[in-house]
């Protein structure tokens, strides 16, 4: 059986660059409320409820849903109590009675008023208005109550109708649909239907279905208007209709075709008799001397009434209540969302998603017009590198831009010798002037989040920028490092404004137990600098991927870039992780990670090195550089895949023993279950590593997620969206040392 919601969510993955705000107007009902918060992955759900009545149906209603998902689904949930929104009232009553007014429909403002009270058209009235950008309902009301409101309101286009889909289990016989997947138009809209009508309706339902299924599953779309006669072998109006529809159908998909090449696979055949279109034997008789659109069976089947396309839509529903089934309507952008009296939680589930699949795909969305249920800070990151500093500017989740400030060798001369804020105003002035050169002013920004530098070590979190901060980046009590200007930088122009300025997850977050850090040599104690920003961005995101908190998984993090560090996240803690600073654990493309005492020994004290040179050696020339001479993992990879003897081995070993890491992090979580291995990085996109890897931890009861890049920015925008939304508490920096 084809998956499909497993499709949905890779073409919401790669696609989706922010979450829409979805309005629930059913928000009492247990389904609903299941899918709901199952469904934040992807959206930012509204509740048309008081928040107490929600938890409580879901405490007596929906016991066998996790508990800590359930509570991490509310955590993501605007709940709405409509008696205390007046001021939406108001302004969705006033909207509301002008749209009926002008559409020649009489409607006091008073009338008005009480029908937005209800959660139906206050939904609709969110979406209408640019406060939300879909709205679901139907599993309560009747079609007058919403869908009819629904699609009035909100249509987009002249023409709206309904699809409904289906895939089939694999009891239903296989030769009638490919993959047994079919779709039906119209089910739920046009009652009344004239040639232009039932041919916009063809088009508009082969339409969906070519977004929604990828053309890998369905290369062609095969679309079949059927009727009681077959290509002129009978008379009536309704063969009459569908044959002057057939006439129609050239230049509406040549239209369609222009719009997007992916629509230039649609076929569609008009006047087709419905057991001709299902079975190929009945074709054979029916087909002889007719020429047909394509070869095969239709996967669209469009019917002449609205009467018969609902009725077989639940048929089919009714006939396997095993298949995975949802609607989609055509003309309203995605604005609506209907559902079955009878939906299940995955039928909503499904039906949401088909209606966010599209929004990304087929429009240009980028996020909800007004604020009004979460609240859309704006965020500019700071990350300051030897040779360049990176901002970005974030409205909420959705990136405004990124851009690298790359400071030429002429730029940073006058800077040599000195301590690395010597270069504070230089960076800090270029930051000023791009954004200026963008029209952007600190006014426009409501919080600074830097990249934190080598302070004291620190629990993990957002940290508040604060004096004992500034004075300690200042120092450089750790050691001089660009990143030291990350806190300074963000926290002066923050002052600016009277905005709030934050760190987030430095390379310094330690919060591993005594044991982690004993050595066998009482004099050596080992030291925690890893790649904490990514790594706990990286588990935070697959704890929001699978519905829960980073406080509620337990996952190793193996961060794969110039250097590597891999740690073991327990219940949102890093309680063990190699030094990547000091290149301990796995070699890396530059570093020679964890090496024999004696060996490293011999090479100490042979005489042919410094300690600056050896020290080179350990980090900087180690690793992949001591052995091939370069770091570039682009020409190593095609080079590992051409073959390439002097290659193979090296990238090989690199894997094996970041696979090895990843296996000694396991005795941190002292017995208790790993959830899931997550690779990040850079190396994250080379595949023979990832793969060697793979192989190597196959024989684990742990799967394996990919997350490749390092993410740095958003990491410290998320940190920082935490604390401005109440997630999280900004954490103050008081070191006892």
């Amino acid at each position: 059986m084809y998956d499909i919601e497993r499709s949905f969510d890779h073409q919401l993955v790669t696609t989706a660059k922010n979450r829409p705000t979805v309005v629930f107007v059913e928000a009492l009902d247990p389904r609903v409320i299941e899918a709901a918060c199952l469904l934040t992955r992807f959206i930012r759900p509204v509740l048309l409820a008081p928040e107490a009545q929600v938890r409580a149906v879901a405490a007596s209603q929906l016991p066998h849903l996790d508990a800590q998902r359930l509570a991490f689904g509310f955590s993501e949930c605007a709940f709405v109590d409509i008696s205390q929104r007046e001021d939406l009232v108001e302004a969705f009553a006033q909207g509301y009675a002008g749209l009926e007014t002008a559409a020649g429909r009489s409607l006091t403002l008073e009338e008005a008023r009480k029908q937005v009270r209800t959660p139906a058209l206050f939904g609709i009235c969110a979406v209408k208005f640019g406060h939300a950008d879909t709205v679901v309902g139907g599993a309560q009301h009747e079609t007058r109550e919403f869908f009819r409101p629904m699609v009035r309101t909100l249509a987009q286009e002249p023409l709206v109708s309904e699809a409904g889909v289906f895939v089939l289990p694999d009891e239903h016989p296989a030769d009638l649909f490919p993959h047994n997947i079919v779709v039906f138009g119209d089910v739920g809209v046009n009652a009344t239907l004239t040639p232009e009508s039932l041919a916009r309706t063809a088009v508009a339902t082969c339409v969906i279905a070519r977004d929604l299924i990828p053309a890998e599953v369905l290369p062609e779309i095969r679309g079949a208007i059927v009727s009681y006669s077959d290509r002129g072998s009978d008379e009536g109006p309704s063969a009459e209709l569908v044959r002057q529809a057939a006439t129609l159908l050239p230049r509406l998909l040549e239209e369609r075709a222009a719009e997007h090449e992916r629509y230039a696979t649609i076929r569609i055949q008009g006047e087709v008799k419905l057991n001709a279109a299902l079975r190929q034997a009945s074709a054979i008789h029916y087909r002889k001397g007719k020429q047909d659109a394509w070869t095969g069976s239709p996967n669209v089947i469009i019917c002449p009434s609205l009467d018969a396309g609902n009725l077989l839509y639940h048929t089919y529903g009714t006939r396997y209540p095993g298949a995975r089934k949802f609607t989609a309507l055509s003309g309203l952008h995605s604005g609506g969302v209907d559902l079955a009296m009878d939906c299940t939680p995955e039928d909503i589930r499904l039906t949401v998603k088909a209606a966010l699949v599209r929004l990304h795909r087929c429009g240009t969305w980028t996020q909800t017009p007004q604020d009004t249920f979460f609240k859309r800070f704006c965020v500019l990151a700071i990350n300051p590198g030897s040779t360049s500093t990176k901002i970005a500017v974030y409205d909420g989740e959705r990136e405004r831009f990124t851009r690298e400030l790359k400071h030429t060798p002429e730029e940073l001369k006058p800077f040599d010798g000195q301590p690395i804020t010597a270069q504070f105003h230089f960076r800090k002035e270029k930051i000023e002037a791009f954004l200026k050169e963008n029209g952007l002013s600190m006014s426009d920004i409501d919080a600074v989040a830097g990249r934190g530098g080598l302070l004291h070590p620190m629990p993990h979190g957002t940290f508040a920028v604060n004096e004992r901060m500034i004075a300690d980046l200042k120092t450089g009590i750790q050691g001089q490092h660009a990143s030291n200007l990350g806190g300074l930088i963000a926290h002066e122009l923050a002052a600016t404004t009277g905005r709030p300025s934050f760190i987030v997850d430095p390379v310094v977050v330690d919060e591993v137990a005594d044991r982690v850090k004993v050595t066998g040599v009482k004099q050596v104690r080992r030291k925690v600098i890893f790649h904490a920003l990514n790594q706990i961005a990286t588990a935070h995101r697959y704890a929001q991927d699978t519905g829960r908190s980073y406080e509620q998984v337990n996952v190793i993090v193996a961060h794969l870039g110039g250097g590597i560090t891999v740690g073991a996240h327990k219940k949102g803690r890093c309680i063990d992780v190699n030094d990547g600073l000091g290149g301990e654990g796995p070699m890396s493309p530059e570093r020679a990670g964890s090496m024999p005492g004696f060996a490293l020994l011999d090479l100490a004290f042979s005489g042919e090195h410094t300690k600056d040179e050896l020290k080179k050696h350990l980090v900087g020339k180690g690793g992949l550089v001591s052995h091939l001479g370069t770091t570039n993992m682009m020409d190593l990879e095609k080079r590992y895949l051409a073959g390439d003897a002097e290659v193979i081995p090296v990238m090989d070993a690199m894997a094996y023993q970041v696979a090895r890491e990843i296996t000694a992090r396991i005795p941190a979580f002292d017995g208790e279950p790993v959830d899931q291995i997550l690779i990040t990085g850079g190396i994250a996109r080379c595949k023979p590593t990832v793969d060697y890897i793979k192989r190597c931890l196959a024989g684990l009861p742990i799967g394996v997620t990919l997350y490749p890049g390092e993410n740095e920015m958003l990491a410290l925008v998320q940190g920082t969206l935490r604390v401005l939304t109440g997630r999280e508490q900004a954490k103050t920096y008081a070191p006892q040392a």
